[in-house]
């Protein structure tokens, strides 16, 4: 793998940018919607914007098998439809700057998982002690006094369980047969739609008109970090490999925490800053090797 280019830091700084203002569009989707509707016209919108471009660009579609379908459904409800509805959920009682530290989590959470299901995936000293690092940051923020607006508990943990999600549907993907990212990406969003659109339509009914800025906040939800974002995540991760395209992981909370404060207003505790320290210090220490290794080969 070459060595990354301009062009290449400019899309891991994108996608840093994109998904860590994701958690701020969702709490604006919110005001206008309910939980269940953000993250079923996400799904929807997404599911539609990459089938659409699968079609355009042609692109290989896989060989159907039993083992595949299965693969699929895991990925589609842990990647996109639980995912989704918890942090939509969690939202409601939380601040964007708390789901987006979350998703920092979510390399941890792979370490534990991938040295129990992949074969040959070793638990090494420094990965067991970047997740003990980490999941004390997580422990810190889920305590009682993270931020100093009060918050429920059974949010904050939705907003964890949601990074848990998005683990399961990593190591799930590591796992499920050859297919093309585009392709994998597409149906798993059409798998969340079918899970969540009737949930929708039975608890929230049919979404309505609402105020521009929420139904704004829906179409973007759904076109930018959940589609445009997945084009250009495969097109980062062809040209300059996986390893590299993680250093999104370290922009999301940063992200997050600065759109929740100048543009949401958000007043975050030094209990959070001591959380996003300790996160960020153990994904750095589980992902030591990975990181020397991007700058060279990836």
């Amino acid at each position: 793998m070459p060595k990354p280019t301009l062009a290449n830091w400019l899309s891991v700084g994108l996608l840093g940018l994109i998904w860590g203002a994701t958690f701020m569009v969702v709490a604006l989707a919110l005001k206008g919607y309910g939980p269940v509707t953000v993250a079923a016209a996400r799904t929807g919108l997404g599911a539609v914007a990459l089938v659409a471009a699968v079609a355009i660009d042609r692109r290989p579609l896989p060989v159907v098998s039993r083992r595949f379908a299965a693969h699929v459904l895991v990925i589609g409800l842990f990647s996109t439809a639980l995912p989704f509805f918890l942090l939509s959920w969690g939202q409601q009682s939380v601040p964007s700057a708390f789901a987006g530290l979350s998703m920092a989590a979510v390399p941890l959470f792979v370490i534990p998982l991938a040295h129990i299901v992949v074969p040959g995936e070793r638990l090494t000293v420094a990965k067991l002690m970047g997740f003990v690092l980490g999941f004390a940051g997580v422990l810190v923020l889920v305590g009682n006094e993270a931020f100093a607006a009060d918050g429920a508990l059974l949010p904050r943990l939705a907003c964890v369980a949601a990074a848990l999600c998005y683990a399961i549907a990593s190591i799930t993907t590591r796992r499920c047969p050859p297919v093309d990212a585009v392709v994998l990406t597409a149906l798993a969003l059409v798998v969340g739609s079918v899970a969540l659109v009737p949930i929708m339509l039975l608890t929230e009914g049919i979404p309505a008109a609402a105020a521009p800025q929420a139904m704004l906040a829906i179409v973007i939800l759904g076109l930018v970090p959940t589609a445009l974002a997945t084009l250009l995540r495969v097109a980062t991760i062809r040209s300059a490999g996986p390893s590299f395209t993680t250093l999104t992981s370290y922009q999301v909370p940063l992200w997050s925490a600065f759109f929740g404060a100048t543009v949401l207003g958000e007043q975050l505790s030094p209990r959070f800053l001591a959380a996003l320290i300790l996160i960020l210090a153990g994904l750095a220490l589980s992902q030591h090797q990975a990181l020397r290794q991007a700058p060279r080969s990836s």
